[in-house]
């Protein structure tokens, strides 16, 4: 098994982060360059995560190889305070662990890893963010544009690296050499991602939780859902407001720009970005027969063309994912009311109002049947996510002591030490690596879904459904590059594998050899990566409290809170919205039903008819019908044109009008009774009143 485990980790972790990117991307329509680089930048902070605990395993077996080694003189020296924990080696001898890796493996494995992922973050994705979001016409112009725009960028990190370098040239007892300049790289790189680490730390930590709790509450995911509807109506109509005039200024520039201009390449690069139908008004209504020189008027320039295209892009995309995310809504309302509606059925079997558009599996239809739905959906998954959301509590709790103690040594208040040590004493490698595993996944939960929640305005926002845009799936690249190193270093910590904090004498892991020694800026490493961690305390307080949240109301950032005035009137608005998208469902549903039974009664015995007397037609008869033409012939064929009419008519009108929502009412029999006067008003009109509103 000897580096088996590792290989096999290799290969899940990067299915996994397929898998979720694939949710979140569009591999058919974003650039492949894009996909790749937010692919790898996922894939090696998954890997870091995953493949950590089997370094704690490798570096726990070899601090037992080397004390059985050694005399027992210099395993005193070696251990130093850590000697309380060796075990006796007469009762636990060391073996080898079954995910053990050779030597020499993880050091040269962290190290590419390490430095790919910060190649990543600091210089190739910036890069690639407004490569992107350039709304350039060329390949060297989006060059140049991200550029300028990283020049700035680059600066500063510069600046902050040329900080701690003056700090070590002064410092007269540090002498600058190439493995402390790596140092001093690494130490102003994890110093920037600890201190995002912990304000995202804090937030997760209690967020999770609650928001597991909240999920066995009905009502409140109901409210909740009211709420985003009332909010993401008005960002949708706010969008398609923006393609609107968006598309607007594309049209009166490919009018005034015609075929023989010169930058019409460019127009015709920015009507390529448009949706179809605009594509479809637009090539209408062009004239290219027109010279461009034949009048003179004022063109665009080539820099208006750019940043046009760049707010098309943008436009566009926000208004396909306002669409997306308004259906996806919609089916979560319509699910959470069929749910309260089914908690009080005596058949205990569960009953959709629509049916889903999708035809499920049938290996799903035959499990998940209406009785299994009724009862995990009513009874059981309230009890699941109550009975999570205290085990998430649990482990918030231990974080945030272990985050407060964990450079106490003696005695050993960390709670994450404490049960690496006690496993550690009888060398059980599988408990080991799944304390571990479970410890840093959920640090790595709590950071990574904070990552996934937050939303900056509208430049950086994480859809699902493969609504993501490309700047945003860079960014979170580089988010995840930056915080996944830092992340580790204080499991490490909190563990007490970190020789640097704990201050023991004792073998270090292959990956905190990899980022050196922090002893050469002892003000960081003795003062900033120890207290620095405390203030999660006061993050949780306040995320417990919702201080961010109630300062967003008071900035006008509308936000879900139970005891507001301004939250209930969303909710009020979101839930007429649904009960409206509710209604205009339904009228469809029943229109297509009602189309449906029309063909099949009518449409079998139209053509049962026809074949009939097309047999049984005589040719007398047929010699009558051609030789008279007066009133009988005339009446019999007048009479069955009408028939067919009123079929036709019948069949077409079979799903009914659209109305505005202000003349619907609450009462759907009223609704119904409406319709049907509406429909007999329609059915008595006479010819003339037909067309008196048009």
């Amino acid at each position: 098994m000897s580096g088996a485990a590792l290989g096999l980790e290799i290969v899940f972790v990067f299915f996994l982060a397929l898998l979720i990117l694939h949710r979140y991307g569009d591999f058919k329509k974003q650039h492949r360059l894009v996909i790749v680089a937010t692919l790898l930048a996922w894939y090696l902070c998954f890997l870091i995560v995953f493949i950590l605990p089997l370094d704690v395993s490798t570096t726990i077996y070899n601090r037992c190889k080397q004390a059985a080694n050694s005399s027992p003189s210099e395993n005193n020296s070696i251990t130093g305070s850590y000697s309380a924990v060796v075990p006796d080696r007469g009762k636990h001898p060391c073996f080898k662990p079954w995910s053990y890796i050779p030597d020499g493996i993880m050091p040269i494995f962290w190290r590419v890893v390490y430095w790919t992922s910060q190649f990543l973050t600091w210089i190739l994705l910036p890069f690639m963010q407004s490569y992107a979001r350039s709304g350039g016409f060329s390949i060297t112009g989006k060059i140049k544009t991200a550029l300028i725009e990283n020049a700035i960028y680059y600066g500063t990190y510069l600046l902050i690296f040329g900080a701690f370098l003056i700090y070590v040239a002064v410092n007269p007892n540090l002498h600058l050499e190439w493995n402390q300049l790596q140092t001093i790289g690494i130490a102003a790189a994890n110093t920037w991602g600890l201190f995002l680490l912990v304000l995202l730390l804090g937030y997760g930590l209690v967020e999770i939780p609650r928001s597991h709790w909240n999920g066995a509450k009905r009502g409140y995911l109901l409210m909740k859902t009211y709420f985003k509807a009332a909010k993401l109506m008005t960002e949708k109509a706010d969008a398609e407001e923006n393609l609107e005039d968006i598309m607007e200024e594309v049209r009166k520039v490919n009018e005034s720009i015609k075929y023989n201009h010169p930058l019409r390449k460019c127009v015709d690069t920015i009507l390529k970005k448009c949706p179809t139908e605009y594509q479809e008004k637009m090539g209408r209504n062009m004239d290219d027969y027109e010279d461009f020189d034949e009048k003179h008027n004022t063109y665009p320039s080539e820099k208006s063309l750019v940043k046009l295209h760049k707010q098309v892009i943008y436009s566009v995309q926000r208004h396909r994912r306002t669409q997306v995310q308004w259906r996806i809504l919609l089916e979560q309302a319509f699910y959470l009311e069929d749910v309260a509606k089914n908690e009080t059925s005596a058949t205990r079997q569960f009953v959709h109002t629509f049916q889903p558009q999708e035809p499920e599996n049938r290996f799903i239809q035959y499990f998940y049947s209406p009785t299994v739905e009724w009862y995990w959906e009513c009874l059981l998954r309230p009890w699941f996510y109550r009975i999570l959301a205290v085990v998430l509590a649990i482990f918030s709790v231990i974080v945030v002591w272990s985050e407060c103690t964990f450079f106490s040594t003696k005695p050993v208040l960390s709670l994450f030490a404490v049960f690496i040590q006690l496993a550690e004493k009888t060398y059980n490698y599988i408990y080991i690596e799944i304390a571990c595993f479970l410890s840093i996944f959920f640090l790595s939960i709590c950071v990574y879904s904070t990552v996934f929640r937050i939303r900056v305005f509208n430049y950086y926002y994480l859809a699902s459904h493969h609504q993501t845009d490309a700047y945003s799936l860079l960014f979170s690249g580089m988010l995840f590059c930056r915080l996944t190193p830092p992340l580790c270093l204080n499991f490490l910590g909190l563990t007490h594998m970190d020789s640097t904090i704990s201050h023991q004498n004792t073998q270090p892991t292959a990956y905190t050899s990899i980022m050196g020694s922090m002893k050469v800026l002892s003000f960081i490493a003795d003062g900033f990566y120890i207290y620095y961690p405390m203030l999660v305390v006061i993050l949780c307080i306040a995320t417990y409290f919702s201080l961010g949240t109630r300062c967003l109301n008071l900035l006008g950032f509308q936000q879900f809170m139970g005891d507001n005035d301004m939250t209930s009137d969303l909710v009020d608005e979101g839930k007429e919205l649904i009960r409206r998208e509710k209604r205009k469902r339904q009228r469809q549903e029943e229109g297509e039903n009602r189309r449906r039974e029309w063909k099949e009664r009518y449409g079998n015995n139209r053509e049962d008819s026809t074949r009939n007397r097309n047999i049984h037609t005589d040719p007398k008869e047929s010699n009558y019908g051609e030789t008279n033409t007066n009133r009988p012939v005339s009446k019999y064929t007048r009479s069955n044109n009408r028939t067919e009419r009123d079929r036709i008519e019948l069949l077409q009108d079979a799903e009914p009008l659209d109305f505005n929502a202000e003349t619907f009412t609450d009462d759907p029999l009223e609704c119904e009774s409406g319709r049907y006067q509406s429909g007999g008003r329609y059915l008595s009109m006479s010819r003339s009143q037909i067309f008196d509103d048009v």
